[in-house]
């Protein structure tokens, strides 16, 4: 797996330094002055179960194994009682193959597929309600105490996010604490690293949360409910869709979480308010200016 480091107690999180992930171009300002830029790779990744090609996704190329894995997961070809017998990446063919125990074929599946609202051409397959029927997610609490200080926490983090924009960030959290923050040029892509990581180290969902920069469409919320985990949170707004599907599978929805303010669309139950919102922390200037691009 890619490397690991160890910023502010997270587990992993972003290296807006590393060198495959930007690149430098030179460009116009408005007045026509030269200005320099680092700006967000892009690369494909196929991603094969088995000897099968399941999809080419377009990525920023970090944590290939993780967003193999974790793809793979939300999209129901992976179960839990499946035993994985590798997970093999090759650079220079930019593919990562999953070996399963087990053979698998999904070609009636693959021949259903829709494109959904997320940046960089997010695919998912045409039954990708499948599966939600059973989903039963947890009866946990969520303190507003702690989702101030997430967000307080994960918008002065370091991240390519801030660094470039052109990006999303998602970032799996325990209580007030986040742990493992992802980006992606989709942010479906940023969610299923984590799924993977979440896979691949046997990691429990029923007390987690899930922080995102982008929108709450109806893809992230299927994602986060699959992956088992009761909250979603986000600095962006929902949609239509997104809200509904989490009313119905009882997740707790909450965005427009920025500095003093969040709204909460489902899941109303699972909130402890013992935080006075005029206490929390004004968002960075610097996060706010992305976001309004």
């Amino acid at each position: 797996m890619a490397r690991m480091l160890d910023t502010s107690g997270y587990l992993i999180a972003p290296d807006p330094g590393a060198a495959r992930l930007t690149r430098a171009v030179v460009g116009t300002d408005q007045n026509g002055a030269a200005i320099n830029l680092n700006v967000v790779e892009e690369r494909p990744l196929t991603i094969y179960l088995n000897s099968q090609e399941i999809v080419t996704a377009m990525t920023i190329g970090d944590y290939p194994e993780y967003l193999a894995l974790g793809f793979l997961r939300n999209q129901g070809m992976l179960h839990a009682g499946d035993v994985i017998k590798g997970v093999d990446y090759d650079a220079e063919l930019e593919t990562v193959v999953v070996r399963t125990e087990v053979q698998t074929t999904f070609e009636d599946k693959l021949k259903k597929k829709t494109r959904t609202s997320g940046c960089a051409v997010g695919t998912v397959f045409g039954d990708m309600m499948e599966g939600l029927a059973d989903v039963t997610l947890p009866d946990t609490q969520v303190r507003t105490s702690d989702l101030y200080r997430l967000s307080a926490t994960i918008n002065r983090t370091p991240s390519l996010y801030l660094e470039a924009g052109a990006i999303h960030g998602t970032v799996l959290c325990h209580g007030d604490r986040p742990l493992v923050y992802m980006e992606d040029v989709g942010r479906h892509n940023a969610v299923d690293k984590i799924a993977g990581w979440m896979l691949s180290e046997n990691i429990p969902a029923a007390d987690k949360t899930l922080y995102t920069t982008g929108r709450l469409t109806s893809e992230m919320v299927i994602k986060t409910a699959m992956m088992g985990i009761p909250v979603l949170a986000s600095r962006s707004g929902f949609t239509a869709w997104g809200v509904e599907i989490a009313t119905q599978v009882g997740l707790t929805l909450i965005g427009r979480m920025k500095g003093q303010r969040f709204v909460c669309l489902a899941g109303e139950e699972r909130l402890i308010r013992d935080a006075d919102p005029s206490q929390a922390a004004e968002e960075p200037q610097k996060a706010r200016r992305k976001a309004s691009q």
